[in-house]
Formats: structure tokens, sequence, C-alpha cells
């Protein structure tokens, strides 16, 4: 059955007056200055004439329009639209002044939503206005829609994210006109954490204080912000009451309350303290993150204090408190720039044997380390330990340990370890394959590298007939 044509309202492309029954101002021209979407390609407004908007309105919508339809309609026609997805708040005026039709949750959290994500934040405060005005069908009972503080909550954070905090302040008054009770904890501190966040944390503590007055109980997320936010404005000693004043309140610290102390402490150069937190994280249960890891040894470390973090990090390993996802790739980085790399490699047995397998990176630097100093037998250890535990190197790294090899007469355990690389993933190419039928020309071991090279030849690593003759020739086969 075809649609019925809307012939009620007027054309869209004109200023809508709105009806005695809503307080929703008249739309504004269209804006071709706003961002769109990634997923929006849109067109100049100016190719948009009346006829082609009402047309593709009347068919797509009825008369007797709910808020279902619309929202329907938003989302799977206007939204996509190559015209006229940037007209979205017009339809959404324009339904608001039909005397039969009323906005719910739906449509106001759609538009909300979609009009701070394209960051059209100017239309998104009238729409929150209107909001106040005509509140959702939900809220003519007892009680008010459950759906206006989330509704709310997204655009405060849209206002917070871009520092428009008169703004977030008027949504905030706004929304607690509407709500039932007391706001959730989270959007205090969606605003506490903005005005750290841009460098404003009095303007921060005087909504904490509000928080307080308004009887909503801060969480731990609350007290880290006002932890951050007293760091950064160097007031040390009243981050540490903070941290104080939440545990007499039975707050619970996690784990970024003490990555936020342990920061704060080795900024202070009170390496000490911050390292005697790590240990209280340890005693209370809360456990060391890989972020707690790198905080105390990048911190140790541009101090020139290498050697405490050797033994902080062993003894992590050692009562098995060292987080299985930690890299402590900088460590033994530091040990082989000053030379240390057998001691590196004894913490890297040492940890590795305790249950924290070092990554790819951490045995590269070792393995490039052992190279330099000349242990050519440590290197290619640690090369076939890492491969047996499929930890799989770049093929920079293990063609120098198959050279090595090869250069030390050792061209059989070289070309073993290239099958076991091969096995694990390791990207071979001709390079490893040059450098083995080298060291078994060198060695004079005639049918190991013709093997090679007829290996070659299936991977298709010979070129040419020249360079097989070359490869032949060098191993003494005519």
């Amino acid at each position: 059955m075809p649609m019925k044509k809307l012939t009620r309202p007027p054309p869209l492309c004109r200023p809508l007056q709105p009806s005695t029954t809503t307080n929703l101002p008249p739309p504004p021209p269209p804006d071709t200055s706003l961002i769109a979407p990634p997923t929006l390609s849109l067109t100049s407004p100016t190719s948009t004439t009346q006829s082609q908007l009402t047309n593709f309105i009347n068919s797509h919508l009825k008369n007797n329009l709910t808020a279902n339809d619309l929202l329907s309609f938003l989302k799977n026609h206007l939204h996509h639209h190559p015209k006229f997805a940037h007209l979205d708040l017009h339809v959404f005026r324009h339904a608001a002044t039909l005397d039969s039709f009323r906005h719910d949750h739906s449509t106001y959290e759609w538009m909300v939503r979609t009009l701070a994500i394209t960051h059209r934040l100017d239309s998104l405060s009238s729409v929150l206005d209107f909001i106040v005005s005509n509140p959702c069908p939900c809220s003519d009972g007892i009680f008010s829609c459950s759906r206006t503080e989330p509704i709310f909550r997204f655009a405060i954070n849209s206002f917070c994210n871009v520092g428009r905090f008169n703004d977030a302040i008027h949504a905030f008054h706004n929304m607690r006109k509407l709500v039932d009770g007391k706001p959730n904890t989270a959007i205090y501190n969606i605003l506490i954490h903005s005005f750290v966040k841009y460098g404003e944390f009095e303007k921060g503590l005087e909504f904490y204080e509000r928080m307080i007055n308004d009887r909503v109980k801060p969480d731990v997320v609350t007290f880290n912000i006002l932890i951050n936010g007293y760091f950064r404005s160097s007031r040390f000693g009243l981050a540490l009451e903070v941290f104080k004043e939440m545990r007499v309140k039975g707050c619970t610290p996690n784990v970024v309350t003490f990555n936020t102390l342990i920061k704060g402490f080795f900024r202070e150069r009170k390496f000490k303290e911050g390292i005697g937190m790590a240990y209280e994280m340890i005693e209370l249960g809360c456990g060391l993150s890989s972020v707690t890891c790198e905080i105390l040894v990048d911190g140790l470390i541009k101090d020139g204090r290498v050697s405490e973090v050797c033994d902080l990090v062993l003894d992590f390993s050692r009562k098995r408190v060292l987080p299985t996802t930690f890299d402590y790739f900088g460590l033994i980085e530091s040990l082989c720039d000053k030379g240390n790399v057998v001691i590196a490699k004894s913490i890297v047995d040492e940890i590795w044997e305790n249950g924290n397998a070092p990554s790819s990176i951490t045995c590269t630097i070792l393995i490039d380390g052992l190279r330099k100093i000349g242990n050519i037998e440590l290197a290619f250890t640690l090369m076939d330990k890492m491969l047996k535990e499929s930890i799989v190197p770049d093929s920079v790294t293990f063609n120098c340990v198959l050279g090595d090899l090869c250069n030390s007469g050792r061209t059989l355990e070289a070309d073993k370890l290239r099958i076991l690389g091969c096995n694990k993933g390791v990207c071979v190419d001709e390079v490893t394959y040059n450098i083995l039928v080298s060291g078994y020309s060198k060695e004079g071991r005639k049918i190991e590298g013709k093997c090679i090279v007829d290996e070659m030849l299936d991977k298709e690593f010979i070129p040419d007939i020249a360079t097989y003759n070359r490869l032949m020739k060098g191993l003494g086969i005519r």
C-alpha cells in the first residue's frame, strides 16, 4: 500500500514556527561548517531543495508519527543519507512542532549522542534545554525517566572533553531538575577530572565540596582524581592527606591510587617512599601492575639507580609478584649499554626461571649485547632457548647468530637452529641460506651445502643460473 503524503507541516527548508505546546526555538539555517562523523559524506546544503527534502520525509514518515517512527527514520534513513544527514536536528525540531507528536527518551538520546559525536555542541545545549522544558513521557508518573541521567551524563562528558565547563555545569543543573534523588558519583567524577585535566584544580575542589554537600559518597575514582590533582599542583602533603582520608572513610585504594602516589613520590625524588608504597601494595593484596613496575623501573633508571632496579625486580620476581605482562627490556638495555651484559643475562635467567618469560625485544637486546662482547656461546644458547619457548626473534638477529656460528666453524649447529626457527615461525629468507652455504663452503661440507642449495631452488631463492653456478662453485662442486 502506498504511503500517505505528509502535508500538514510546512516545508523544512524555511524556518519552522514552534507550536504553543513547546518551548523549542525555531531551527537555525543549516551550518555547513559542522564536522560530520566518519560514516557520513555530506554534500553542501545549498544543493538540497525544499521539495527534495519534503519528498524524502513524506516517503518514509506517516501522518500519525510516533517517537519510534522518528527514531527509525533518523537511524536507518537520514543518518547515512549523502544529502540530508546534516539536517537531522531540523527534522528533530520539526517533529516537535506536530501537535500529535511527543519526543521520548529514545529520540532524545539519539539526538544528544549524535550532536555530541559530531561536535555540534552549541546545538547540543539547546536540545538539553528543550528536554528540561519537555521531559520524556516516562516522567509523567511519580518517578522520572531512568534514561534521563545517562543522556545528560553523555552530554556533560562531551562538554568536559573540550573544556566547555560552563555548558557542562549548566547541563548538570538541568539534569538535577529532572532526576529523582542524588546524581550518580560518576557524573561528579567526570566534572572534577576535567577541571584537573585543564588546570582548574581549585574549581575541581569546589565541585568536590559540592559533591559532599549533596551527600553523594565519593568513590575510589574520586579520590584518585584528587590525589592526581594535588600532585599536579605540587601539593604533595595534601595528596597524602587525601590518601589517608579515603582509608578513614572506608574506601579501599586500588592500583591506580598507588601508581599515582608512586609517580608523585618519584617526581619529588622521594624514591625510598615510592618503593615503600609498592611494597604496601603487595601487603594489602592489591597486586603490582605492569604500569606500577614501569613507573618504578623507569624512574629509578632515569636517576641512575640501576643497581636498585636490579635488586627491586629480582625481589619482586622471587616473591612471585612480578606481573607476567611486565616487559623489563628497559633494565636489560640499561645494563647492556653500561657493559654489564653478564649481569643482565643472569637477571633474565633468574626471572625466566621464576615464571616470567622475557619478551622478544628483551632477548634481542641481550643477544646483541652478548655478541658485542664476543660471547657467541651464550648468544646461541639464549637464541635456542627462545625458540624452544616459542619466543620468535626478528630475522636480522636470527641471521646474525647464525652468521656467528658459521664463522666459528659451527655450521651444523647453525643449520639445526635454522630448522628449529622455521618450525617456530621465524621468517627465514635467502640471507639465511646464503649464510649457511658460505659456512658449509668454508668447512668443506659439500653434501650438506648442496642440500641447502637444493632447498633454495625449491623456495625460489636463486634468481638465475649464474647465481646457482656461483654457489655450487663455492662448495667445490662442478
